[in-house]
């Protein structure tokens, strides 16, 4: 099975050592290398090397800090997927780095199986928030100004607000009479229609805009 190539970015130089040798201990995974800033990680790709899929990136770092560093990727190597992992607790913090493009964010505290989880829903489904991540995007809500109305029909309401429940898909499609295609259709829709990517962003345009009341 080929693994899982990553790089990890953090300017701690034993936290990263132990880092490295507690990941590469996973089986799906493999470091390409340790770097201590983001201006190193910049040149690691000036510089062609074996590009990663994943980046595990801290935040306080010196020259280029993590959030510009991510910012740098989102631009330049859009696929590659960031996972932050740090000490910062800050909601601003947290909110910065998901803007400048992280897929999750992790406290540095964590269990080790709970990174290994993380690194394979990044890499799978293309994101991973924990419960304290999901918290604080829920309470930005209130601080971003109300976009503009997006008229929605009302079979798309129906299946908004049966996606903020706990049903699977396949669950929502038997309970609106319809196939699971078709609510893959709905689905796709709305996330065009609301400029979402995730179910996660479904269920925030609906608590924000009162369509559901969680």
């Amino acid at each position: 099975m080929k693994k899982i190539d990553l790089l990890i970015v953090d300017d701690h130089v034993l936290f990263s050592q132990a880092l490295n040798g507690l990941v590469s201990n996973f089986k799906e995974f493999n470091v390409l290398a340790t770097l201590n800033n983001g201006k190193e990680l910049i040149n690691y790709f000036l510089e062609d090397n074996l590009q990663p899929q994943i980046v595990l990136m801290d935040i306080q770092m010196p020259l280029i800090n993590g959030i510009e560093a991510t910012q740098w990727l989102k631009e330049n190597k859009p696929e590659i997927k960031v996972l932050a992992l740090s000490m910062e607790a800050d909601e601003d913090i947290i909110l910065k780095m998901l803007r400048a493009g992280a897929k999750g964010y992790l406290l540095k505290d964590i269990h080790p199986s709970v990174l290994q989880h993380a690194l394979n829903e990044v890499y799978t489904a293309g994101f991973y928030y924990t419960e304290n991540v999901t918290n604080t995007l829920l309470n930005s809500i209130h601080k971003k100004e109300k976009p503009t109305t997006v008229k929605l029909k009302e079979r798309e309401l129906e299946f908004l607000k049966l996606t903020c429940s706990e049903m699977t898909y396949k669950q929502i499609a038997e309970k609106m009479f319809l196939s699971p295609k078709t609510i893959e259709n709905y689905r796709e829709a709305l996330f065009e229609k609301l400029d979402a990517k995730t179910r996660i962003g479904l269920v925030l345009y609906a608590i924000k805009e009162k369509i559901v009341i969680l």
